[in-house]
């Protein structure tokens, strides 16, 4: 880990938005998950989007430094592990392990509706997986086999 692809850093701390941006969409899921939250949150004062953005992004720089040294944790990681689909079952792995229980209790504290939680541990399973399969595959480029030639 001693050189960061910071290309990667830079499309992994993007990708919650992005993905967030589609995924949140009135075509996709926008509507739905919006049906699952009560009138009273809808009702609340629109927030300021320029803080909640810099905040997002912020947050999700963190969390795509985390994915690489999670990624590049433990014995023989280098390899035949530098791939897309082993990162994106990192950030898989994390998703179901970690986002998606504190969703759930969230949800439990919040009287919110299965459908809600499950949309969003969705979307977090869809980013954390991508996140984490660019971290990998981008950061260890030189680790991969390539033909004679190359």
């Amino acid at each position: 880990m001693d050189d960061i692809s910071w290309l990667s850093m830079v499309l992994a701390t993007l990708m919650p938005i992005l993905i967030g941006f589609l995924y949140y969409h009135k075509n996709v899921f926008g509507n739905v998950w919006l049906d699952t939250i009560s009138t009273r949150e809808n009702q609340t004062k629109k927030p300021n989007n320029i803080v909640t953005l810099i905040v997002a992004i912020l947050l999700s720089f963190f969390l795509s430094f985390f994915l690489l040294n999670f990624n590049n944790s433990g014995i023989n990681q280098e390899g035949d592990f530098d791939t897309f689909a082993h990162g994106a079952w990192h950030g898989t792995f994390i998703a179901v392990t970690t986002v998606a229980p504190v969703i759930v209790v969230q949800g439990f504290f919040g009287r919110r509706k299965w459908k809600h939680m499950l949309i969003n541990i969705l979307y977090w399973m869809i980013t954390l997986a991508l996140m984490g399969g660019i971290l990998d595959s981008m950061n260890h480029w030189q680790n991969i086999p390539m033909p004679d030639g190359f």
